[in-house]
């Protein structure tokens, strides 16, 4: 027995001595293939360099040898026909329109504002991206809520430095120009607000329309509860997280405040208390006026509501169907908001804690073009799907009841209700 095993554990070294053998046989042999052809490859870089040098002229030899010493850059060579294209001054400004959002003027307008934050210097390694591309970058990544490697090809720039231009110029433009164009009005601004949309309703002392939307967000990796959208999730039958943006909008649907990035699982009236709209009120600014909201708001001393309960009488129905007009300023502004920059419409590849500064710079430009009369295109219209959440206190001021009561009785024995409720 003692021999069998013997013979047996010889012949498995014997095995496995000659299989290390062969394996180092393969090895030797790659390795001698790899030598060869690096020593051929350097032979041919070798007559290449000998035969562009005999080709060169004396003056370029020694321009050559002079800086040799300088650092060497490899750089992608991408194509940037595409907005080259578009940067043509005799490019058609209805196709730039529809790429952008804007017209040409518009955007013109903007490059100059923010030239003196975003410009950035020539090195001797690189030139700098201008700050037309800079913008444009911007502009139609939010525009077409294309994913960042489409927006790389269309301007010949890498991904990550198209995503650093988006959030540096998307900054710039919350930075120097939400200042400039959203803002709360001043007294006379807010007369002439009053006086038109008492022209549109017939209710007098409406300083704005308020609304709040949810903008749908890749599910978070902290707080995903807070983030849960419960009523986005049983209408398309899909998890949904998202975060809200509140807006006050005048009747031409600019925003004069905007509160951004409260998770998506609180009600209208929640996320109202938060602001800074809020804030303001309760230390006077909105004192003798009204800012309309839907019945996801509650009714207070500044916030008038449509009346809710069931059985409504008629001069609460006159009441709710002139509110109706004010209430729609605000939910087509954001319908027009949505529908310009297409990023608000899907989940977007922005970190969570980047989102704020995206969507106010979205607010801002939606701002300047409604400001320019920059039209939209009908195919751009979007159609918001946000429910009102009935709020947990309907009712927080008695005297805004009794105020509410007296517009209603105004409107229908004043002749100013209509007659669709009927």
């Amino acid at each position: 027995m003692e021999s069998n095993h013997k013979r047996k554990t010889r012949t498995m070294l014997e095995f496995y001595t000659n299989l290390q053998d062969y394996y180092s046989e393969i090895d030797e042999t790659d390795r001698r293939k790899r030598k060869k052809s690096r020593a051929m490859a350097a032979s041919v870089a070798a007559a290449a360099a000998v035969s562009q040098t005999e080709n060169q002229s004396p003056n370029q030899q020694n321009k050559q040898s002079g800086s040799s010493q300088q650092r060497r850059l490899w750089v992608k060579d991408r194509s940037k026909a595409w907005w080259d294209e578009c940067n043509r001054p005799d490019y058609p400004d209805d196709e730039f329109k529809k790429a952008f959002r804007m017209s040409k003027s518009t955007f013109e307008l903007i490059c100059e504002e923010l030239n003196s934050v975003i410009a950035k210097e020539d090195t001797t390694l690189r030139n700098a991206i201008p700050v037309k591309q800079r913008v444009a970058v911007c502009i139609w990544r939010l525009a077409t809520g294309e994913p960042l490697r489409l927006v790389s090809k269309r301007f010949g720039l890498g991904i990550s430095t198209c995503h650093k231009l988006v959030l540096e110029v998307c900054s710039a433009i919350r930075s120097v120009l939400m200042p400039k164009y959203l803002h709360w009005p001043d007294e006379d601004s807010l007369r002439e607000t009053k006086e038109e949309f008492e022209g549109i309703s017939g209710i007098p002392n409406v300083v704005g329309s308020m609304y709040t939307t949810h903008i749908p967000i890749i599910a978070p990796k902290i707080s995903v509860a807070a983030y849960f959208n419960k009523r986005q999730t049983e209408r398309n039958q899909k998890t949904s997280y998202s975060i809200t943006v509140q807006g006050v909008v005048d009747t031409r649907g600019v925003f004069t405040d905007v509160c951004i990035g409260w998770p998506g699982s609180m009600s209208d009236e929640q996320v109202l208390e938060k602001s800074a709209l809020y804030q303001r009120a309760n230390g006077g600014l909105l004192k003798g006026v009204w800012v309309v909201g839907s019945s996801g708001y509650p009714l207070m001393d500044w916030v008038l509501v449509p009346y809710t309960q069931q059985h409504l009488t008629w001069t609460q129905h006159a009441f709710n169907e002139k509110i109706g007009e004010i209430q729609k300023v605000a939910k087509e502004a954001f319908g027009r908001l949505k529908g310009r920059w297409c990023c608000l419409q899907r989940r977007t590849e922005v970190k969570l804690q980047d989102l704020p500064v995206v969507l106010g710079a979205c607010c801002v430009l939606h701002n300047i073009c409604e400001m320019r009369d920059e039209g939209i295109d009908p195919d751009l219209k979007f159609e918001l799907e946000d429910d009102d959440m009935v709020p947990e206190v309907a009712l927080k001021s008695v005297s805004s009841m009794k105020a509410r009561d007296a517009i209603a009785h105004n409107l229908l024995h004043h002749g100013l209700a209509g007659t669709a409720f009927l």
